[in-house]
């Protein structure tokens, strides 16, 4: 099985399906295991250039995470903090996700304590939020977060906690077919911190009224107020909603870079860096990138195999490439998760903006899942691993990273690239 990684749902959220249409939290499968690391594994140890410096700049490593078994999964260490106070705790084994918004965490992993939002009657404020596989409940809470010298106060965030509050039964999540994310073996990581191209982790849908059976589109009903008897959708203004915390850094928010080094097979771990800000300093500079336009939904053009998929994107919170081959043989003993050909395929397709400019042709490779896992027991990281897409576009997950910098604009940030939102490599 794998676990969809989140998208956020925008201001022109017309259909409840859109929000299912969110992306994989980098979850592999092997067997009966969650996750693919523990059946993965290798030898090989990249060539490793030397990582940025400054106080705009967090250390990333892919690894197996904190429960030991995550394949292509990028952590960090966040540290958040009581609001206004030097009460913080620092809580490694958080997914670096730029497929999403916001900072959430398991209730399992935070010991510091956190205000919690009320609705403007006094109620307790909660969160569902949906993948295509899986989903993550609990309360949205208040903290100041700190990512490496940088500081956003008063932030809201979500806990997740399926105990919390009873899930309504008409929720999105409750009908859900992979359960709740609510737990370190369930999730792969203590939390995951959104830094993806928008400031809110769902945006103007979720301002306007509730969704109702006369009403089913107004809003995606992610935000529920939570009195003793039962909680109930509400409308979530956006500076309430979950924040993406970059968005409310003093300086360096405008975006953020992931720096990955190439690796020429299966590795054991990784070590990057999570650069902010992009031209607002020394270090973070586009330096000849390409910058590529993105839609209302983080979307933009891969044209692969003659078929050109309008529903593209880039997120490091995805574990592997998902786009649909059908001459490509998925691995039946994982599920159909993976591809697994008879012999390595090497790949290439053409990326383009939005608009449908610029291009630019990317080549990559897709070996057989089972060979990658079952011959490198003690690998994470895996530079050819692909499956197919269960929904429509080309996912570009965290293999695309290796060897690049991937820069990734916030909406309505203005950057030497031009204004966000938008994806440059």
């Amino acid at each position: 099985m794998k676990m969809m990684t989140m998208k956020s749902v925008r201001a022109n959220l017309t259909s409840l399906n859109r929000i299912l249409l969110n992306r994989i939290l980098g979850v592999a499968a092997c067997g009966a295991l969650l996750f693919a690391a523990a059946c993965g594994g290798s030898s090989g140890s990249s060539t490793t250039p030397t990582p940025p410096s400054g106080s705009n700049v967090l250390a990333i490593t892919v690894d197996a995470g904190p429960a030991g078994n995550y394949a292509n999964g990028a952590f960090t260490s966040v540290t958040v903090c009581t609001p206004g106070t030097s009460t913080c705790q620092t809580i490694d084994g958080v997914l670096v996700d730029t497929g999403s918004s916001g900072l959430r965490l398991l209730s399992s992993a935070l010991t510091v304590s956190l205000a919690q939002q009320d609705a403007s009657d006094g109620n307790p404020v909660a969160e569902c939020l949906p993948f295509v596989i899986g989903y993550t409940w609990g309360p949205v809470q208040t903290a100041d977060i700190e990512l490496a010298g940088e500081k956003a106060s008063s932030v809201p965030i979500q806990v997740i906690n399926q105990s919390a509050f009873p899930l309504p039964s008409t929720s999105v999540c409750a009908s859900n077919p992979g359960g709740p994310s609510d737990t370190l073996s369930a999730l792969g990581a203590n939390g995951i911190v959104g830094v993806g191209n928008f400031a809110q982790d769902c945006g103007g849908a979720c301002a306007l009224p509730p969704s109702t059976a006369q009403n089913p589109t107004q809003n995606p009903n992610l935000y529920y107020e939570c009195p003793a008897s039962g909680c109930s959708a509400i409308a979530e203004s956006l500076a309430r909603q979950l924040q993406n915390p970059v968005a409310l850094f003093a300086t360096d928010n405008n975006g953020v870079i992931i720096e990955l080094p190439a690796v020429s097979g299966p590795e054991v771990s990784l070590s990057g860096s999570l650069v902010f800000g992009i031209g607002t300093q020394s270090n973070n500079g586009l330096n000849g990138a390409k910058v590529y336009s993105i839609d209302d939904f983080g979307n933009f053009i891969t044209t692969f195999d003659g078929v050109t998929e309008n529903q593209s994107f880039i997120d490091s919170g995805s574990n592997a490439f998902f786009f649909s081959d059908a001459s490509i043989q998925p691995c039946s003993d994982l599920g159909n998760d993976f591809y697994c050909p008879s012999s390595t395929d090497n790949l290439s397709a053409t990326n383009a903006g939005a608009s449908g400019t610029p291009s630019g042709s990317v080549s990559f490779s897709v070996a057989n899942a089972d060979n990658l896992f079952n011959n490198n027991p003690n690998a994470n990281v895996f530079g050819q691993l692909a499956g197919p897409n269960s929904i429509s576009g080309f996912d570009w997950g965290l293999p695309f990273f290796y060897g690049r910098n991937v820069y990734t604009a916030i909406q309505g940030a203005s950057t030497p690239g031009g204004t966000g939102p938008y994806w440059a490599y």
